[in-house]
């Protein structure tokens, strides 16, 4: 019997089908560590990743017997892609269980940002002043705005599409334009770069991290967005340069922030703490239960897949 070694200790749901199949080896607590893992992965067929550490060239080449890497999540950039592939090993993903949920939040943190909800709730909550009159402490409006999406991919069109129902106008840019039949759905605009910075009310960015986006977002952008404008991050937390972001939201230089991600999990930079006009999440673009659920459905797939025959979402 094939055997599939689980670097974290998954919740159950969505992977019963693999326990008829296959040998499944969970780590009791919480996840195996680095050893454990290299330890325990020399007759593992499959691995399927935690996230605590990187799936790289030690793992990989502990790994003699191991066929497929199967990811929990639709971000990979936790392993070694390239080693992967030089050994002749299938890597997999997530993208459709992730794809609304991660839209949800996303257009979740638009509206906590321009209508300032968070900055709200945590006065209120607080005991804090705030200013009750008509014309103090002012949200910005969605509908009429104009939404700038840096990766118009699924999740991208789907944050279009939430968008789109409330009014707002879209622009984006991608490596490659999309279609004009993609592009009416959402009557959206394809524009350089330089031009969703300077005309985009809110930007979401909805890319991977690749080195081409690596610090997307720094001094030198923040200078081109409105002094109203807003960026939104469900991406991943290297496409923004934190240091420009914090100074680009104390000097008023954008006039807010919704991040999800950060660059080095679940440390974040102690310059947004001190900062009302950020909304902080803790990368919980799937976190709920049905996505979560939903995610190991579809690693169960790719897995089952792999070996008896099917498609699977691979990403080498």
């Amino acid at each position: 019997m094939k055997k599939i070694l689980m670097g974290y200790d998954f919740r159950r749901e969505g992977f019963t089908a693999l326990e008829d199949r296959f040998e499944v080896i969970y780590p009791e607590n919480g996840n195996f560590s680095l050893a454990e893992i290299i330890e325990k992965i020399s007759d593992a067929d499959v691995l399927v990743p935690s996230f605590s550490y990187r799936t790289d060239k030690d793992i990989i080449e502990a790994g003699k017997n191991l066929k497929i890497i199967a990811n929990f999540g639709v971000g990979y950039n936790n392993i070694d892609v390239d080693y992967a592939t030089s050994k002749g090993i299938t890597v997999t993903n997530t993208p459709q269980a992730v794809l609304e949920p991660t839209a949800e939040l996303c257009f979740a943190l638009m509206q906590a940002t321009a209508r300032r909800v968070g900055y709200y709730n945590y006065k209120l909550h607080n005991g804090a002043r705030l200013d009750w009159s008509l014309y103090g402490e002012l949200g910005m409006p969605l509908y009429g705005q104009t939404l700038g999406i840096y990766g118009m991919g699924r999740i991208g069109q789907a944050v279009a599409r939430r968008a789109v129902a409330s009014g707002m106008n879209i622009i984006y840019h991608n490596r490659n334009r999309l279609s004009e039949d993609i592009e009416r759905i959402y009557n959206a605009r394809y524009v350089d770069f330089d031009t969703l910075l300077t005309e985009s009310d809110i930007i979401s960015l909805n890319a991977p991290y690749t080195e081409e986006t690596f610090h997307l977002m720094g001094e030198t952008q923040f200078r081109k967005m409105k002094k109203t404008a807003i960026l939104v991050n469900t991406a991943r937390g290297q496409l923004v340069d934190d240091e420009a972001l914090i100074n680009a939201l104390k000097t008023g230089e954008i006039y807010a922030a919704g991040l999800d991600v950060f660059p080095n999990e679940p440390k974040i930079p102690e310059g947004y703490l001190a900062l009302d006009n950020v909304v902080l999440c803790p990368h919980a673009g799937t976190k709920t239960l049905t996505a979560r659920t939903e995610m190991a459905k579809e690693v169960t797939k790719n897995i089952i897949n792999f070996f008896e025959g099917g498609e699977i979402n691979k990403v080498n």
